[in-house]
């Protein structure tokens, strides 16, 4: 690792691998990634890429249509309108770059129908997009000479240097704390999963990047806009990470059972289990009220076994491992965390508030999903913006250069007390109380001064740095913005 990089990419999901991909051999990139360079929330994204790629039978005016509809028309427009528009052509720039997406007998990508979308528009890899569009970057991405991949690596401080830039403290797996100078950040962190007590996102996503942004005076919007999926695998112990169920199983034709077995999600809502994800969320909580249960299945057993086995096999072989066969049992689920669609808010370049530092992917609030995600629509965000934020820093650099350190920076240090144990299950049981697929804003009220005297002790002075206090810290910031916005949402409601 060098001390000085004309652009740090802090993540490497499918955000921060497609805007690495985007510099030239003149532009040096550091790419950090906190543990394994293949563990992102992107690796596990099952269902696909939205797209408006065939014309014939879809258009961009459909996609913009369906997007705002499950985002509760709370949407940006503007940035939509680019995400639709300018989206078709980096899924097809992903196939041209050797990502496999699945085709047809005549070699065309094959769509597939997810859950509030009113075509088929999903290009998918079988059930595991994600990591194929991962494994496929990672390896073109690794090649670049340009390029500084760095695993099990932490962001542990990020300051604003005079001269323009900043100053990032880069914490290695044995703890060592060394400075690096970048012109250029942009973070690439995904979600908040991890603060829940139950999610599908993966063991990254504690919120660090938005804390980092935060603390730095950028502004964080809407990041009480949190997605409960409705089919997280509900297994018979109380695991933290759930598995996710897809939506393209219902797409496929899978549908939801009570625990008397019967299909309830049409005397709710017409669109029965191809509704939004947060309609089906709230209509299986409003279920298990009536029936005084939270048993509840997904049955996909009347499809053919072997093609619920060849489109779906990595949650075929998953159900397996959990003693479930999906062609003949059903599956348990239940709503659990699954996406954040606020956070650092950005344009439509990708840039926040702060004079260089750049959010992609989840972890960014571009305001294309409004209130609730469109199912696929997260892999398109993450590749368009991205593409963007790289475009205009490119474009900075060949105008104006690369700014050059003049502070001294100021790292924190790995000596000083431990953090005291728990912190982070408290926060996962307050929210889990006060924010779980709806609002208990009196719940939100009462844990809101415990949450404040907890970001007094995380942010002691007197603390050692390491990996747990980064995610205590950014656990209970993320609780206390969430909080915040909750209290003053019910009160403009109340008014």
């Amino acid at each position: 690792m060098k001390e000085k990089y004309d652009v740090v990419i802090v993540g490497s999901g499918v955000s921060g691998l497609y805007a690495a991909l985007q510099f030239s051999e003149d532009i040096s990139v550091l790419v950090i990634s906190k543990r394994e360079l293949s563990l992102s929330n992107s690796s596990l994204a099952q269902g696909g890429v939205a797209a408006v790629i065939d014309k014939d039978n879809d258009n961009y005016k459909l996609h913009i249509a369906d997007t705002l509809i499950a985002g509760g028309y709370k949407n940006d427009l503007s940035a939509l309108e680019v995400l639709v528009t300018e989206g078709p052509s980096d899924v097809l720039k992903l196939r041209e770059l050797g990502v496999q997406f699945d085709s047809d007998s005549q070699g065309n990508l094959a769509m597939t129908l997810e859950g509030g979308h009113s075509r088929h528009r999903i290009a998918h890899h079988k059930d595991s997009t994600g990591r194929e569009i991962v494994r496929q970057l990672l390896e073109l991405v690794a090649a670049k000479p340009n390029v500084e991949l760095l695993e099990n690596t932490m962001l542990c401080s990020l300051q604003k240097d005079s001269g323009g830039g900043f100053w990032l403290g880069i914490m290695s797996a044995d703890g060592e704390i060394k400075p690096v100078f970048a012109p250029y950040v942009i973070l690439g962190t995904g979600g908040i999963g991890r603060v829940f007590k139950y999610t599908t996102n993966s063991a990254i996503a504690t919120g660090d990047g938005i804390t980092m942004a935060y603390n730095l005076g950028a502004k964080i919007k809407n990041l009480s806009y949190i997605q409960f999926h409705p089919t997280g695998f509900a297994p018979p112990d109380d695991s933290h990470e759930r598995f996710l169920i897809s939506e393209a199983v219902r797409g496929e034709g899978a549908v939801l059972r009570n625990v008397n077995g019967d299909r309830f999600v049409e005397n709710y809502d017409y669109r029965g289990e191809l509704a939004p994800r947060d309609v089906v969320s709230r209509i299986i909580i409003q279920e298990g009220k009536r029936l005084n249960s939270d048993k509840f299945y997904l049955d996909i057993t009347h499809e053919e076994p072997d093609f619920v086995r060849s489109r779906f096999p990595m949650i075929y072989e998953k159900c397996l491992e959990e003693g479930i066969d999906m062609t003949k049992d059903w599956i348990p689920i239940y709503p659990t965390q699954h996406y954040l669609m606020g956070g650092i808010n950005v344009d439509t370049k990708a840039r926040t508030n702060v004079p260089g530092l750049y959010a992609v992917g989840e972890c960014s609030h571009t305001g294309i999903h409004g209130k609730n995600r469109l199912a696929s629509n997260s892999l398109l965000e993450a590749l368009v913006f991205s593409r963007r934020a790289a475009t205009d820093i490119i474009l900075n650099i060949c105008v104006n250069g690369c700014a050059k350190p003049k502070d001294e920076p100021k790292m924190p240090s790995k000596n000083g007390k431990p953090l005291r144990k728990g912190i982070k299950t408290t926060i996962r049981n307050i929210l889990q109380e006060s924010h779980f697929v709806t609002l208990d804003t009196n719940k939100a009220i009462e844990k809101m001064p415990v949450i404040e005297e907890l970001l007094k002790e995380v942010y002691a002075d007197d603390l050692a740095m390491s990996k747990d206090l980064i995610e205590a810290r950014s656990a209970v910031t993320v609780a206390y913005i969430v909080l915040k916005e909750d209290i003053e949402n019910a009160k403009n409601n109340a008014n």
